[in-house]
């Protein structure tokens, strides 16, 4: 749901980088948050408490049970924040899923598997799923246009891409380059 960016203040409060498009509806108090931290972090498999949600100069700023300094803050810079969701349920709106149901489905293309979805990258122009192929991986853009359907419950989603993206494309000797083109006109 979101990135703890750094210490704000005094008083334990941590600036909030958001990956959801709900945040006050997330973020209420009492609300609780798991805690995605490196193994040597003091936090690592606990999982947090939300006492307040503030917005200061248009950023969120999050109030954590337990976290009442600076110091305790500065501890969980660059943690992200998990909520448990339930794995059947859907995204309320249409044509969205949660990356946990995208990972996991054979993707198929033409009726024939291609690869198996390993994650999805969230980038800033769209996201992109991460296919894991027999000849490595694939970053295919998730656009209605190259990905038409995503069926969760049969545990796939087809593809349709352009040419090169899943194969490499052959030379084509018939075609003359530039380079032909203005050698034949110094002939000329």
């Amino acid at each position: 749901m979101g990135r703890l960016l750094k210490a704000h203040g005094l008083k334990g409060a941590i600036k909030l980088e958001l990956y959801t498009d709900s945040p006050n509806e997330r973020f209420v108090p009492g609300a609780k948050l798991k805690l995605q931290v490196p193994e040597t972090s003091p936090w690592f498999g606990k999982s947090v408490t939300v006492t307040e949600l503030r917005w200061y100069n248009q950023a969120p700023v999050i109030f954590l049970e337990g976290v009442s300094d600076r110091t305790a803050a500065e501890s969980l810079i660059r943690a992200i924040l998990l909520i448990d969701a339930d794995s059947e349920a859907l995204p309320e709106e249409p044509d969205a899923w949660y990356d946990h149901q995208l990972v996991g489905l054979k993707v198929m293309r033409d009726g024939a598997q291609v690869g198996v979805v390993a994650r999805v990258d969230h980038m800033p122009a769209q996201d992109l799923l991460a296919v894991k192929t027999e000849s490595g991986e694939v970053l295919v853009p998730f656009v209605k246009a190259i990905v038409p359907t995503v069926d969760v419950a049969t545990g796939t989603l087809t593809v349709t891409p352009p040419l090169g993206l899943f194969e490499e494309l052959e030379a084509d000797n018939s075609v003359e380059t530039d380079s032909d083109l203005s050698n034949q006109d110094l002939n000329a």
